[in-house]
């Protein structure tokens, strides 16, 4: 593609020609808009789009109409736009090609049946904790993390297994960046701490959290490890807080059960605690 006057910058004292600052395409302010939603988790109007990324609101507002006509955005009452039903199907369609996620559905469904408890399978989205799929069980304990909402990593106790794998200066990092105080008030922050924690839960197979991100909630979860020994997921049991130390269903030993038969399933090594 030949270069035009317009795209450069003409410095007279020195005679160069130095390329202006590069444009963002098209697709990438599309992905900005969907990024941004997904991280919000909630409805946006274009002008709090194009804020927050910092785009021109002109620029927006043609993107979000061709998005919303190819059914990628949806505009709800007020222009309020929100993630659209044919990204909903290509979602379908690239779980089916996830034989993590296939396998540990059925694992889901059957842990769910043995312990009448809500199931969770999560997984690791930059510095979050993202639910990836989730079964409830008979009891019907209500829980607030439905698929999709990402929690940060220090909240909850999948999350320190999540990054339990990495060299101890990543971890720290991760923390340091990214560990907040919870909505209880309960969750630990100090990266040190946090770093520490992690990698002894995914050594020990366990990680455990009560009240750290929602009052009397519990969590119970296991690792989901591959062949190299990296979480790539966590199974996990949700249940009120005072069942922690209940022995009959042992929940503990419930889902470190059910994560060494995923493991075993996708030929992963399962000959851990």
């Amino acid at each position: 593609m030949p270069t035009t006057a317009t795209d450069l910058d003409l410095n007279p004292a020195e005679g160069a020609r130095e390329p202006r600052r590069s444009r963002t395409s098209g697709i990438d302010r599309a992905l900005q808009i969907l990024d941004y939603l997904q991280k919000q988790g909630r409805p946006a109007t274009a002008y709090e789009i194009a804020h927050d990324i910092g785009a021109p609101l002109s620029t927006i507002y043609v993107i979000v109409d061709d998005l919303v006509e190819k059914e990628l955005l949806d505009r709800k009452d007020g222009g309020l736009l929100w993630l659209g039903p044919r990204l909903y199907q290509y979602g379908l369609t690239y779980a089916r090609t996830l034989d993590l996620l296939n396998v540990a559905t059925q694992e889901m469904h059957e842990l769910a049946q043995s312990s009448k408890e809500t199931i969770q399978l999560c997984g690791r989205d930059g510095d979050h904790m993202v639910v990836l799929a989730m079964e409830e069980g008979k009891d019907h304990f209500q829980v607030t993390s439905r698929v999709g909402t990402r929690t940060p990593l220090n909240w909850t106790a999948s999350g320190r297994l999540l990054v339990g794998h990495l060299p101890e200066a990543e971890r720290r990092a991760i923390f340091a960046r990214s560990a907040i105080a919870s909505p209880t008030g309960r969750a630990e922050t100090d990266k040190d701490v946090l770093a520490r924690a992690a990698a002894a839960a995914l050594e020990q197979g366990l990680s455990i959290q009560a009240g750290e991100s929602d009052f009397s909630v519990a969590c119970i979860a296991a690792p989901i490890r591959d062949n190299q020994g990296a979480c790539r997921a966590t199974i996990s049991i949700v249940v009120p807080d005072v069942k922690l130390k209940q022995e009959n269903p042992d929940l503990i030993a419930m889902v470190k059960t059910s994560a060494r038969r995923i493991e075993s399933r996708l030929g992963w090594r399962a000959d851990r605690p």
